[in-house]
């Protein structure tokens, strides 16, 4: 079973429908970010997790900080938007206000070739919408920038053993040309 964290984003169901397009069979579960324990998750035992975007800060996403570290080593997590920044977070990076806000703009991401980006064009045009950023100079010990802007932005970050992975760009939107690959990297994919 999938696990879907809502952040109260309207994302999170265009993340449930482009799952739904991978892999109609899918079973899915979407809870809220402060309608359940962390042991209430683990008892459901989720195969991956999700964490989608949101419209606040990582301090403001519910238990979203708390799944990726209970989580981590045992069930693969991606972070979209919100979820990639709680992920830096967990681990000590500064998530800080970005150079320049992006909110329904396409940027082109270039990419290592790993994980959820194995087989995807490179670069590819996606779709961002945030106005934080996890800041470069503090990227956590044992992760790697796995992909990232023209100007160099962050947008990827993946833990070199534990199975996290985190976008800061919408795989979900339309205007993503790699989105649907990458998410079904996610789904198929062991991590």
């Amino acid at each position: 079973m999938i696990l879907l964290i809502d952040n109260y984003d309207s994302f999170t169901y265009n993340l449930v429908q482009r799952l739904g397009e991978i892999d109609a069979s899918l079973d899915m579960r979407v809870i809220r970010n402060d309608e359940a324990t962390v042991d209430e998750l683990s008892s459901l035992r989720p195969s991956k997790i999700i964490i989608s975007p949101g419209p606040c800060t990582p301090n403001e996403a519910g238990i979203s900080k708390d799944v990726i570290k209970w989580f981590a080593g045992q069930v693969p997590v991606l972070g979209v938007c919100l979820g990639h920044q709680c992920m830096g977070a967990v681990y000590g990076a500064d998530v800080v206000r970005a150079d320049r806000i992006m909110h329904g703009k396409t940027s082109m991401i270039h990419h290592d070739g790993k994980g959820v980006y194995d087989g995807l064009p490179n670069p590819f045009e996606a779709t961002r919408y945030h106005s934080l950023i996890v800041r470069r100079e503090t990227v956590p010990e044992g992760f790697v920038v796995s992909a990232w802007t023209d100007e160099d932005e962050i947008m990827g970050l993946r833990h070199e053993s534990l199975a996290l992975e985190g976008v800061q760009f919408h795989p979900e939107s339309f205007l993503t040309s790699a989105g649907h690959d990458l998410l079904r990297n996610f789904v198929k994919h062991p991590c």
